[in-house]
């Protein structure tokens, strides 16, 4: 392995505990009671994220591989839940929780992709 190559790896490794942390904390606040909210929350916060900013720099110079690298892989791919989000439609469902786990799918399925489509837009805008 090259040092380079070393050095993103280390990066992308610090990021994703950046985003791991983060998530570990919104959860934490967010999540009461029968329904996991804080999953929720951090799949909105980063399909939100990802889409702006990918569109934001798509516009311009943007920033480097490294810097997109450290930041969409790193931190918000230790930030998103979605195999958490997973896991828990499961438990949900097989505990026979069906409502829950319909509105669970519903929302991470359907609202974060709305998300995504908004982070879009606040990009290509903030950009032009």
């Amino acid at each position: 392995m090259e040092t380079e190559e070393l050095k993103l790896i280390l990066l992308i490794a610090f990021g994703g505990a950046i985003g791991s942390v983060g998530r570990y904390m919104v959860q934490g606040v967010l999540t009461k009671g029968d329904f996991p909210w804080g999953t929720f929350a951090v799949n909105l916060i980063g399909s939100f994220l990802i889409a702006m900013l990918f569109f934001l720099w798509s516009q311009g110079d943007g920033v480097g591989s490294i810097a997109r690298a450290f930041l969409f892989i790193g931190v918000l791919g230790g930030f998103t839940t979605m195999s958490s989000f997973s896991l828990e439609t499961v438990n949900l469902a097989t505990g026979g929780q069906w409502p829950w786990a319909m509105a669970n799918m519903f929302l991470n399925g359907g609202v974060c992709v709305l998300g995504a489509f908004l982070g879009r837009a606040a990009g290509l805008l903030v950009g032009s």
